[in-house]
C-alpha cells in the first residue's frame, strides 16, 4: 500500500484545513486507517484513526471537537478536517494504514512521507 498526503499548507489560527491520504492498492476497505503529526523536536503522536467500516474512530484529546477522520473507501481516501486549528497543531502530517482494527499507537504498517501544516498566531 503506498500513502500519499495532501492539504497542508499555512494557515491563521483558528482556521480550517482539510487533509486527505490517497491510497494504492485493491484492499484500501480492509485496513484502518490514522493519523499522526510531529512538530519540530517533538516525537510523533497519534491524533485520529478510523476503522475499515468507519463503524469507530479514536481522537488524541488534544483535537477532539476539532478535528474530524473519515474515509471513502470506493474512492480509497481518509480526510483529517481540522477546523479551529491552533499554532501548536504546526506539525507534519502523516497517514498510516494497519491490517485489523484501529490502534492508537505506532503499530500501523504502512506510512505517508506528510504533508506541512503551520498554523501562524
Amino acid at each position: 500500500v503506498q500513502l500519499v498526503e495532501s492539504g497542508g499548507g499555512l494557515v491563521q489560527a483558528g482556521g480550517s484545513l482539510r487533509l486527505s491520504c490517497a491510497a494504492s492498492g485493491r484492499t484500501f476497505s480492509s485496513y484502518a486507517m490514522g493519523w499522526f503529526r510531529q512538530a519540530p523536536g517533538k516525537e510523533r503522536e497519534f491524533v485520529a484513526a478510523i476503522s475499515w467500516s468507519s463503524s469507530s474512530t479514536a481522537y488524541a484529546d488534544s483535537v477532539k471537537g476539532r478535528f474530524t477522520i473519515s474515509r471513502d473507501n470506493a474512492k480509497n481516501t481518509v480526510t483529517l478536517q481540522m477546523n479551529s486549528l491552533k499554532p501548536e497543531d504546526t506539525a507534519v502530517y502523516y497517514c498510516a494504514a494497519r491490517h485489523g482494527e484501529l490502534v492508537e499507537s505506532y503499530e500501523y504498517d504502512y506510512w505517508g512521507l506528510g504533508t506541512q501544516v503551520t498554523v501562524s498566531s
